[in-house]
């Protein structure tokens, strides 16, 4: 067995493990309420995050002005409680027309 195939089923039982924790422990272990505080907001900031790094960048450059104006015409549509469909659709026609536009 080689080193990888050792990392990877290290890592499969290790993410197993934490998938069984959660129904095993449930009800048995109380988190304090400041720390379910701390765990939503973390989730809140890791998600924007990847938002902006998913929309601001492509390899290792700034992806253009189109992608980000996209992104940001799809959050608006979801803002204003348009159907998912709609938003993905609204944001992936704005990237669009605006790279046919010229707009980088």
């Amino acid at each position: 067995m080689n080193a990888y195939l050792a990392c990877v089923l290290v890592l499969a039982a290790g993410t197993y493990a934490f998938r069984l924790a959660g129904p095993l422990l449930h009800g048995r272990v109380e988190l304090p309420a400041r720390f379910q505080e701390l765990l939503t907001v973390g989730a809140t900031v890791l998600l924007v995050a990847l938002l902006a790094t998913g929309a601001l960048t492509e390899g290792h450059g700034f992806a253009g002005w189109a992608r980000p104006i996209g992104v940001l015409a799809g959050g608006v549509l979801a803002w204003r409680k348009a159907p998912f469909a709609v938003v993905v659709v609204g944001a992936a026609a704005t990237t669009a027309l605006l790279r046919l536009a010229g707009v980088a």
